[in-house]
């Protein structure tokens, strides 16, 4: 919904900024602080240097008409976060993405922001309560199932990065009901990658790569490598240009330089990043 231009200024701050943050856990018009998790380094499969994952929203056309070529001529699999009514559109084209390893995951049932956007005043997150957002993560969790036969979601992405319902005083986080349907939680229009051995992965950070091109978004992935990061990139439909498109030409230069062994790194969807992160963390 926002345009911001990621490139070597962003990369320069994602080496630069500390990745580690205190996550916090509302209570109404106050909050607590919740534990760090521990700080020793999360290893990377296979000797890797960072981990990298695609990750598309609202489950658009686009992804499965103009995507899959792409992610198929590279051996790539990313993470598809869908809404079920935009999955009933195209059941068929969705399937093969679920039986070519793409993860398909949960991006909400009615995918509600603020009011403050018009196309969402009649489903605004300022008149959702907590009982009702549960609800409908559940619910979407159960129609995805139901229209692909896919194991139940366990990644999230924010609708519009924006993670409260209510408003003012009255203001309260869903972050906790996202720790508690799914592995991981993705925001979006953030500006460093997440820190393997800190990050909240309820609110993972994603980096927008619509309108980019592979010269923007080189030096991004460079710095994130040289942190050891996970660098989650987002994005909505798949072509050649307009608004909200990641590019063809910057995803085949972006992934052929992926898939290269001598970069060192692991390209895998969301699910499977997150996945390997809590196995680290358990096994110190």
């Amino acid at each position: 919904m926002r345009s911001m231009h990621v490139g070597v200024s962003l990369a320069a701050a994602v080496v630069a900024v500390t990745l580690a943050h205190v996550p916090l856990v509302a209570r109404g018009p106050r909050a607590t602080q919740a534990p760090a998790p521990p700080s020793a380094p999360v290893a990377w499969p296979a000797s890797a240097r960072m981990a990298l994952s695609l990750s598309f929203d609202d489950g658009r056309a686009s992804q499965v008409t103009q995507g899959l070529p792409v992610f198929a001529r590279h051996g790539a699999r990313v993470t598809l976060y869908v809404v079920p009514s935009a999955v009933e559109k195209a059941v068929d084209l969705w399937k093969q993405a679920a039986a070519a390893g793409h993860e398909i995951a949960n991006h909400s049932l009615t995918h509600s922001c603020s009011g403050n956007f018009p196309f969402s005043r009649q489903k605004a997150l300022e008149d959702h309560s907590i009982a009702r957002m549960h609800e409908e993560l559940a619910t979407a969790n159960r129609r995805i199932v139901e229209l692909l036969g896919v194991p139940a979601p366990r990644s999230f992405a924010y609708p519009c990065g924006q993670t409260y319902v209510g408003r003012g005083r009255t203001t309260q986080s869903y972050v906790p009901v996202v720790a508690e349907l799914f592995v991981s939680g993705r925001t979006w229009m953030d500006e460093a990658p997440n820190d393997p051995s800190y990050v909240d992965l309820a609110q993972a950070t994603g980096i927008e790569m619509d309108g980019r091109d592979f010269a923007d978004l080189r030096p991004v992935v460079e710095a994130a490598r040289t942190a050891g990061a996970w660098l989650v990139l987002a994005g909505h439909d798949i072509g050649e240009g307009g608004r909200q498109t990641t590019r063809v030409a910057m995803l085949d230069a972006l992934l052929a330089y992926a898939k290269d062994p001598a970069n060192g790194i692991w390209l895998a969807p969301v699910g499977d990043v997150a996945d390997h992160v809590v196995k680290a963390r358990a096994s110190r």
